[in-house]
């Protein structure tokens, strides 16, 4: 009687352990740490921390000669334990009250410094490395790179130049702001009013970004965009920076030349916007002056306006966005993921670093630009990409998906694209000609 029931104990106990996770479907066959081919790690290099996910940055890591740990969400437990990639899940939205407890797990396991890979994952950064590296400082200049204001002010106690702004608590000020910067123009009655343009103080890219022509225009911005950032128009050629800073000085720097902002980007820069890398460089240093940036990969935006001064937009401490590491990757051959490790790594040498990058322009084996599909239907059915695109010689591939419903939701501010259309040439003219030919071809139909 006892043996029975002992018996039935155990088959109870056994049925409430837990079942083992099947992840064999998580497993990617390409990655090389799932082909034994993954690159040995050199203990006397530096250890880093990814902060967030990019399957990129993971690959190219591997491929490298440094240890790492990957700081993702939860989600990605189940890819990273099947593909031998090692992880600390982790809340990204609850900065305050535990970057302590992160800082103190990755400062036991030894590693050196923790990189940011989006935007949101910069005051991360910051927070960690100030305790990786005992220089509290670093957590507040994180946060000059978060909020636009802040840095903007930065920006100007550093000589450097920046349009008028202000921050939007409410649609009131967005109209005051509108009305005295027009007023500051010498606008006369019956002039059409200069744009101005709102954005978030601490998002990435074109996310939040609106720009403001009436009065119509504020009262489409939601109640919980507030507080927005409001900066004067500049007319004038807009491009961005990548460059890469090691003891203090720029070790690679890349001009990106927008076509159309929000749509398409191309690398290196046509030889017109090129004349300018001497004085983009000395926008550059003074920026890294400013700042007191003494390592890492910046992402700097500046217009240069029609009567030769360039004004500064606003720096990213991270990876830009429309795969610009790839596409620069594409042109040099060099792994602009590896870059940034390099850089961010203490234990790096001025030798090292400078062995790794090549010559900007000179050594580019050609020209690559992406253009951003948007749907250009209020509803469609299907994925067709044109044979305009397609059968062009420069056409490199795409990452478009089929649509997952037939009705396109109204874009908010510059929206976010769909996917990406990659081209690759020898001629920056003709691919730049090309990017903005993409803009009147339907990819959903």
């Amino acid at each position: 009687m006892e043996k029975t029931s002992l018996r039935r104990k155990a088959i109870l106990k056994s049925s409430e352990a837990p079942i083992a996770k099947d992840i064999s479907n998580w497993t990617d066959p390409n990655l090389d740490s799932v082909k034994g081919t993954e690159t040995p790690k050199d203990p006397n290099k530096g250890y880093v921390a990814l902060l967030g996910w990019s399957i990129n940055a993971i690959k190219a890591a591997q491929k490298f000669d440094r240890r790492y740990i990957v700081v993702a969400p939860d989600w990605a437990i189940d890819f990273c334990e099947a593909n031998n990639i090692p992880i600390i899940p982790w809340d990204f939205a609850r900065l305050n009250d535990r970057s302590m407890e992160i800082a103190q797990r990755l400062k036991d396991l030894g590693v050196d410094v923790a990189i940011p890979l989006f935007e949101e994952t910069v005051e991360w950064s910051g927070a960690i490395n100030s305790v990786l590296m005992d220089q509290p400082r670093m957590y507040g200049q994180s946060i000059l790179f978060r909020d636009k204001a802040l840095m903007k002010r930065r920006a100007q106690l550093g000589g450097i130049r920046v349009g008028i702004f202000e921050e939007a608590y409410e649609k009131d000020d967005i109209v005051r702001f509108m009305k005295r910067v027009n007023q500051t123009l010498l606008k006369l009655d019956g002039d059409p009013d200069d744009p101005i343009h709102v954005k978030a103080f601490d998002k990435a890219g074109c996310l939040g970004h609106r720009m403001i022509r009436d009065i119509e225009d504020i009262d489409k911005i939601p109640e919980e965009e507030y507080p927005l950032l409001m900066e004067s128009h500049l007319d004038g050629w807009e491009f961005a920076v990548e460059a890469w800073i090691h003891d203090g000085e720029i070790k690679f720097l890349n001009i990106s030349e927008y076509v159309t902002l929000g749509y398409s980007v191309f690398v290196p820069a046509t030889r017109e916007l090129e004349s300018w890398r001497e004085a983009i460089t000395k926008q550059i240093e003074k920026l890294i002056k400013t700042f007191d940036i003494k390592f890492g990969q910046i992402h700097p935006e500046y217009f240069v306006t029609s009567d030769g001064e360039m004004y500064f937009g606003e720096v990213a401490y991270r990876p830009p966005g429309f795969k610009a590491f790839e596409l620069i990757e594409r042109a040099y051959g060099f792994s602009a993921y590896q870059a940034s490790i390099l850089v961010f790594d203490p234990k790096s040498t001025k030798e090292e670093v400078d062995a790794f990058f090549p010559r900007a322009v000179e050594d580019a084996k050609g020209y690559a630009g992406c253009f951003g599909v948007y749907p250009r239907r209020r509803v469609v059915s299907k994925l067709e990409i044109p044979k305009e695109t397609t059968e062009h010689p420069y056409f490199d591939g795409h990452e478009l998906v089929a649509p997952v419903e037939e009705t396109v939701p109204d874009r908010s501010a510059f929206g976010t694209h769909w996917g990406l259309v990659f081209f690759f040439g020898d001629d920056p003219i003709t691919l730049r000609d090309l990017l903005k030919a993409q803009e009147d071809l339907d990819f959903y139909v």
